[in-house]
């Protein structure tokens, strides 16, 4: 059985080399860079390790997807066809996790465009 070659660094089949993002490599939706770029102008700490925005990243995305998830299952059970606002405060104050960790957020009950 023939080995075969990996290659190293970005050069690819052909020699062409193609970038890939961390967030396509992380297979994550919400962006590394942006989530670094807070992490750096924060100024939360003196120095930032590569893999802090990845990890935040992840994190930031589970929990969005978890309020998400619970909240199309309320407004499924509800009858509701859209997510409202009430909707997601309702899931967060009704689960303990999410209550405990957003207890001191503030979910506007005024949607944008509903003035």
């Amino acid at each position: 059985m023939p080995r075969r070659r990996r290659h190293r660094g970005s050069s690819g089949a052909g020699g062409r080399g193609r970038t890939c993002s961390r967030t396509v490599r992380a297979e994550l939706s919400f962006s590394v860079s942006q989530v670094e770029r807070s992490l750096r102008e924060g100024q939360y700490a003196q120095r930032l390790s590569r893999t802090a925005p990845v990890y935040l990243a992840a994190v930031i995305e589970y929990l969005t997807a978890k309020v998400l998830e619970l909240a199309g299952n309320e407004a499924q059970n509800s009858g509701a066809r859209n997510i409202t606002p009430l909707l997601l405060d309702m899931v967060v104050h009704n689960d303990r996790l999410l209550s405990t960790l957003f207890n001191t957020t503030t979910i506007s009950q005024v949607a944008p465009g509903e003035d």
